[in-house]
């Protein structure tokens, strides 16, 4: 998650680990890790074919979300019980249904090969899966591993160095959900149906004025020559000041400026001012007691990648909108 969290501050296309689809990936506001809670195997011990089972609670993904990509990531240590050049081939599987006389049905997710000499995670697909699991929640009966060299034959999964529970607490496997806030569709009234679709009676059409110094209307202008003009100032925010750092992960600190400046008539075009801020501006020459002046505020933000747990222990990458000021204006 550290490592995806970097990517994404970056801006880069890097993931870690085989990427899904960069547009699923990157359409989502946040992404939520999930550990894994059971774990099931037959192992060497056993008939074949060998497998390992793992299971998820994605429960708690908030309600309204829309899953755009879900990835399955397990770790893989070089193997020294199988031939250096031999090549695995590792698929998963999604469990269907588990009858009490016969082999569960499996839907397959996705399948990786890798050589049994090489090590590092494993990143497999399971978005199909993950949506059916958050449609109905019984149906998440978790994932099954199965690992079979070129000419099918089984492998243990913990001899081919796939590690599951009993492994290092950084190596656990987990899956990692792409998600983003389902916009609500907004529906009209009727009669504001009807309303649009009655043909507007053409009106006379004026030009607002290019320039808010209007000739005539005012003898005098507020100097501003010395006055500091609305504009972006430097500001770092650090999140230990408020004690966050028990929960926010990274970043430790980010740049967020803010506007402060005066909005005095005429606002020039470097003050990137609104025409209800010229008009407010000309009122309050007018009646300075009843109105006050327009004031300087961010016209254009931007957002940050916050790493963080949440009240679950949950491990949370999202994508926090309006978080920090590209520009300054009046309004």
């Amino acid at each position: 998650m550290l490592g995806l969290y970097r990517a994404w501050a970056r801006h880069d296309d890097a993931r870690h680990g085989r990427p899904l689809s960069p547009d699923a990936a990157d359409a989502a506001d946040t992404v939520m890790s999930f550990v894994n809670l059971v774990e099931l195997e037959r192992g060497i011990f056993q008939k074949k074919p060998y497998w390992k089972e793992f299971r998820f609670d994605l429960t708690q993904i908030p309600a309204g979300e829309t899953v755009t990509a879900a990835e399955f990531r397990i770790y893989k240590m070089k193997s020294y019980t199988c031939h250096v050049n031999q090549t695995l081939r590792i698929s998963v599987y999604e469990l269907v249904q588990e009858p009490p006389s016969r082999e569960p049905e499996l839907l397959f997710l996705d399948l990786q090969e890798s050589l049994a000499s090489t090590g590092g995670w494993l990143t497999f697909d399971v978005t199909a899966a993950s949506n059916h699991w958050l449609l109905n929640r019984k149906y998440n009966l978790g994932l099954r591993l199965y690992v079979e060299t070129e000419g099918g034959e089984s492998v243990d999964p913990g001899l081919a160095g796939l590690l599951g529970r009993h492994g290092p607490l950084s190596k656990q496997p987990f899956v990692v959900t792409f998600f983003q806030e389902s916009a609500n569709q907004v529906r009209l009234p009727r009669a504001a149906k009807q309303a649009k679709r009655q043909r507007p009676q053409p009106r006379k059409s004026y030009t607002f004025p290019n320039s808010n110094r209007l000739p005539g209307l005012f003898d005098e202008v507020y100097d501003s020559e010395h006055s500091q003009i609305c504009r972006r100032h430097e500001l770092n925010v650090k999140f230990q000041d408020f004690d966050w750092l028990d929960w926010v992960i990274a970043p430790q600190s980010y740049p967020a400026f803010y506007c402060d400046g005066e909005c005095v008539f005429p606002l020039n075009s470097s003050m990137n001012a609104t025409n209800h801020a010229i008009v407010q501006s000309l009122v309050h020459l007018m009646k300075p007691g009843a109105v006050p002046k327009a004031c300087c505020a961010p016209t254009k933000l931007s957002a940050i990648f916050v790493l963080f747990y949440d009240s679950n222990n949950n491990v949370i990458l999202r994508k926090k909108r309006n978080m920090v000021v590209k520009s300054c204006g009046c309004h």
